[in-house]
């Protein structure tokens, strides 16, 4: 007899073999990955009745529905609606709405369980960011609304405040016009972030910069010993000016590898630190 039938039903079998299933360990991992991710609507997180929760990206929220009452999921204001994907549409009528015009308009995801006692996910993508729910469905009470906070964007536009606040904010308040230091030098090299001045008020050192500053990287300061030998000092950007923490002699201002641009800032007249030590 010939074998071809044999050889041809082990190659279908090895074609159609079903892929491993996963371990119980993995099983295990996945479900309490899941559970730890999954964020409860409690008591406090209710105002009136609609259920507010701070997003936190991976997080998954629950949202308890029942048949015959519509969830509105709320999403933020300006916030443009991507796709809404469910792993149950069969089940589940969801649908979407806007509300409000301009700034204020948003996107609304409404939710409707056919039954009770179904579960499923909710994937909602927008131009700011994924949210992930689990549904569920039951004979009790359901959530009204479901909206979030955004603690992320708060304390962007927190920073971005203070930033623009420091920017704005004179370099130094309270300095005395006849108390200031004039006395420095510029040389050296002419890159685009050459300072056009230095000066000091008898305890911190101030180095105005050009505007072609915001169009290039802010070259590290050095403040040179008495031996040449050269280390960083503490000092700080406010606005175009470097406010470096203490006085010096002769700083240095480079940027570059290979060929490396250096200028040189010397403290001069009224003798200079130094020499005032000396005569001292």
């Amino acid at each position: 007899m010939m074998s071809l039938p044999v050889l041809l039903l082990s190659a279908a079998a090895s074609t159609l073999a079903a892929p491993p299933l996963p371990s119980r360990p993995a099983q295990r991992a996945v479900a309490e990955a899941n559970a730890s991710g999954t964020v409860e609507p409690l008591p406090s997180a209710f105002l009136n009745a609609a259920a507010v929760q701070p997003f936190i990206e991976g997080q998954v929220y629950h949202l308890y529905t029942a048949p015959g009452e519509v969830t509105d999921i709320v999403l933020q204001p300006g916030e443009q609606l991507g796709s809404v994907a469910s792993g149950d549409t069969a089940r589940w009528v969801i649908g979407d709405t806007t509300s409000g015009t301009g700034a204020d308009k948003r996107a609304h995801v409404l939710v409707k369980p056919v039954a009770a006692g179904l579960v499923t996910n909710l994937i909602i993508t927008t131009d700011r960011r994924t949210y992930h729910l689990a549904l569920t469905s039951g004979s009790g009470a359901a959530i009204s609304m479901l909206s979030w906070t955004y603690p992320q964007d708060a304390l962007l536009a927190l920073k971005r405040s203070t930033e623009a606040a420091a920017a704005a904010a004179p370099v130094a308040a309270g300095l005395e016009v006849d108390q200031l230091h004039f006395g420095y030098t510029i040389s050296g090299d002419r890159p685009a972030w050459r300072p056009l001045r230095a000066f000091d008020d008898g305890r911190q050192t101030y180095i105005e910069l050009p505007p072609a500053l915001g169009a290039t990287d802010a070259p590290p300061l050095f403040v040179l010993g008495a031996k040449g030998e050269a280390d960083l000092v503490n000092y700080r950007l406010r606005g175009r000016y470097y406010v470096v923490d203490r006085l010096f002699d002769v700083a240095e201002m480079r940027l570059g590898t290979k060929k490396q641009a250096v200028v040189r800032i010397t403290r001069v007249g009224d003798l200079g630190l130094r020499a005032k030590r000396r005569a001292s």
